[in-house]
């Protein structure tokens, strides 16, 4: 019998991979760095390694007889100058599940938005919204922003999608409403819309929330209230957001959450029109559970 080590260190690595993502689901840290509709694909990652740390089980002990032993996987064991390198490639796999187990997960904040493109981005997105980027649920909620709520749960629905005809229909009834309320879900929606056809909500009441985000160009009185869109996972993630005047934005520092009400108008920045919205209630708030946005599918079908 013969204990070979570097195969149970990949059977432990394979178990350790299994782990971490379950760990993520269970403590629901998962929807920092993925869409939300990407649950059942991670489920099924974390079920193959799992699978695979047992048939690797096999390999940690032979009762081979014979002196030489290679294993399953090919590798020759004779060939001991290539060990160097085999640990090298342990080091890099094993750092992603290190850091997964121990790095606590970071929400992207302002200076990721900085680093981005910040205000810059919002003026390209104001001159071509693309719908296939910005799109989310199509149902409101009445709520006060001075009220607590709870995270809501259809918000981590495995597959958020709504109809050609919905999203058209949905388009058409937002001119009419007396106040935008802008959910987790309809965010995107609205914030397309509102872009792509600024002349048809001037005047318009809007209420939202998000983070700060501040520009050395900006007057003292203008900040960002900015959200990150993520389409697959964080790699991707995009700012999205209104330019905002309030005269007490200099009180407040950039990554504070806040939720206001306020007056859609019309202004210039860096030579290109865009909405800005006149604050008139602000309240700070705690950042939410789940701070991203994530889009939703169009089905073509009517």
């Amino acid at each position: 019998m013969k204990f070979h080590f570097q195969q149970a260190l990949k059977a432990l690595m394979l178990l350790a991979f299994s782990a971490m993502i379950a760990s993520l689901h269970w403590t629901g840290e998962l929807t920092k760095f993925i869409n939300p509709k990407y649950e059942s694909l991670s489920k099924t990652a974390a079920i193959l390694f799992f699978v695979l740390f047992l048939v690797q089980l096999t390999r940690v002990i032979s009762f081979s007889k014979s002196p030489h032993h290679c294993d399953h996987a090919g590798q020759a064991c004779c060939s001991h100058h290539h060990h160097g390198y085999s640990w090298i490639a342990y080091l890099i796999i094993m750092t992603p599940i290190l850091t997964g187990f121990f790095v606590p997960a970071k929400i992207l904040d302002a200076a990721i938005a900085d680093k981005k493109g910040g205000a810059f981005i919002l003026t390209q997105q104001s001159q071509s919204s693309k719908i296939e980027d910005y799109l989310t649920s199509n149902e409101t909620i009445d709520e006060n922003i001075y009220d607590e709520h709870e995270a809501d749960p259809r918000l981590l629905e495995e597959k958020q999608e709504m109809t050609k005809k919905q999203y058209e229909r949905l388009k058409q009834q937002l001119s009419q409403k007396p106040i935008l309320k802008m959910t987790d879900k309809d965010y995107t929606i609205y914030y397309e819309e509102i872009n792509q056809n600024l002349v048809n909500y001037l005047g318009k009441k809007i209420q939202l929330k998000g983070f700060v985000l501040k520009e050395e160009s900006f007057t003292e009185k203008q900040l960002v209230i900015s959200r990150f869109l993520i389409t697959h996972c964080v790699a991707d993630a995009s700012i999205v957001g209104f330019l905002t005047e309030f005269p007490e934005a200099p009180s407040l520092t950039e990554d504070t959450w806040i939720e206001v009400v306020g007056t859609i108008s019309q202004t210039t920045y860096e030579g290109t029109s865009l909405p800005v919205i006149h604050i008139e209630d602000c309240v700070t708030i705690e950042q939410p559970e789940s701070p991203y946005l994530y889009p939703i599918n169009i089905r073509m079908s009517f």
